[in-house]
């Protein structure tokens, strides 16, 4: 009998540490069916969406373990890697070199920007999910104003495919074919109907190594004791606020290569939009992997990416085949993209109060003790 209640403790336990998960899972297993899809369609478009997003979501990891938590300030990294493909496409530098230029191009952006966003957190500290959120809106801006007017009269555009016929500003749709998927075609390995790109997921294992290893230097460990505790770490002799500073950079500066990367699979760039919901898609798919607020890990990354954009392909066509609505699908699907960050957040602050009142009461009753 003890057994029994051991394992419905130990079901419980698991349902309530991992509940979006859970419920992706059970929509994923319910809108499959519907959808009507093949086995090897879907495992094909889910490699494809491996590749194309999780640099992205991996450039998340590093502010929440700052404990700066969801760094919706990463789309500054993603305009900056959209300028770079500009400037790359108007250079008429394709393929390999295309892409590394732009992410070279990216780098000194993305620390301006980084540098910039990090000194506004240090200065909202607590805030700093909401203060990125806003950050990213006004850089928006910035970057707007800059590719619709600067570019041409003041930043020069040779070639008059990019530019709107006005004469400057870059126009709403970028072409990007001469660099489209060249990583992805490097190495491909086809099995039946399913391509695997063998070089992007070596660039992502890459990365999820420098990740494991970046934990454990000198600045990954700084990094995990602001997070844990700032002014313990302070009176550790760590400079809060520059470590701060860095792990926003360095998020900032790996979001523009993760921008480069989607971009030339997806082999075209919507100038004015293609960043407006990247920050927003990517938090939520690293929620739905079962990641927190407070806490995230590579393994996150993939669960997260798997389900939530398993549930992007499959929504519309089940919405259609279900009620015959395709659009029921696509409203779903982003109306679930802000519900996750909601329920995440609540699920976080209510788990810190109830860690707060058990802390409280630990203390009532030790000073009762000594009594």
């Amino acid at each position: 009998m003890s057994g029994k209640k051991i394992k419905q403790n130990k079901v419980f336990q698991l349902i309530r540490n991992n509940p979006v998960p859970i419920m992706f899972v059970i929509i994923c297993v319910i809108c499959i069916p519907l959808s009507g899809y093949s086995a090897g369609y879907l495992i094909s478009e889910i490699i494809t969406r491996i590749v194309r997003n999780s640099f992205l979501i991996i450039s998340l990891l590093i502010p929440i373990m700052a404990g700066m938590g969801l760094n919706f300030g990463m789309t500054l990294g993603a305009m900056a890697g959209e300028i770079g493909l500009i400037l790359v496409s108007d250079w008429q530098v394709v393929g390999i070199p295309g892409v590394v230029l732009a992410m070279i191009i990216s780098i000194p952006i993305s620390v301006l920007l980084g540098w910039f966003c990090g000194k506004i957190l240090n200065l909202a500290k607590g805030r700093e999910m909401v203060t990125s959120y806003i950050i990213s809106y006004f850089i928006s801006g910035v970057y707007q104003l800059i590719v619709l007017y600067a570019m041409g009269p003041i930043i020069p555009i040779k070639h008059s495919s990019l530019v709107l016929p006005r004469g400057y500003g870059i126009r709403n749709t970028v072409n990007l074919l001469s660099m489209r998927q060249c990583l992805d075609n490097i190495l491909a390995i086809r099995i039946g109907t399913i391509s695997i790109p063998i070089v992007p997921f070596l660039i992502i294992a890459v990365l999820c190594f420098i990740m494991v290893w970046f934990r454990k230097t000198k600045l990954g460990q700084d990094m995990r004791a602001v997070g844990q505790d700032m002014e313990v770490a302070r009176a550790a002799g760590i400079k809060v606020e520059k470590t701060r500073i860095l792990s926003i950079i360095i998020s900032t500066v790996l979001a523009g290569f993760g921008m480069v990367i989607y971009l030339q699979n997806m082999g075209t760039l919507n100038t004015y939009n293609s960043h407006t919901q990247i920050g927003m898609f990517c938090i939520a798919a690293l929620l739905v992997g079962g990641a927190s607020v407070d806490k995230a890990s590579i393994g996150n990354v993939f669960l997260g990416v798997i389900l939530f954009h398993l549930m992007f392909i499959v929504a519309p066509k089940a919405g259609m085949n279900l009620i015959g609505q395709a659009q029921l699908g696509e409203y779903f699907r982003v109306f679930v993209s802000y519900a996750v960050i909601t329920l995440a957040l609540v699920l976080y602050e209510s788990k810190k109060r109830r860690a707060g009142t058990l802390t409280g009461r630990k203390l009532a009753d030790a000073q009762e003790d000594d009594k």
